[in-house]
């Protein structure tokens, strides 16, 4: 596999907390940064399909009102709570 070197400044109690997961996994920082980025841009990526995925409810239609969402948030924590609001309006 073809790699690239890429440099990052990190705070301190960052960098000794990648110390001490290393050495409690033995395994090398390196491994460690690989695995964390590669969590991260599925992480990211992820929020992206979603957010595109909910554009394209709101584009349509596929969206619940304000005052049924108002309604129910107003509701809890009351002694007779709403369901939480289900469907388009």
């Amino acid at each position: 596999m073809n790699t690239k070197v890429l440099t990052a400044h990190v705070p301190l109690p960052l960098a000794r907390k990648v110390d001490q997961i290393a050495a409690r996994l033995e395994r090398s920082r390196g491994w460690i940064i690989k695995q964390a980025l590669a969590a991260w841009i599925d992480q990211e990526e992820e929020r992206r399909r979603l957010t595109l995925e909910a554009l394209g409810d709101v584009d349509a239609g596929r969206v619940i009102g304000h005052q049924a969402v108002q309604a129910w948030a107003g509701s809890l924590g009351t002694d007779t709570p709403l369901p939480a609001p289900r469907g388009w309006s």
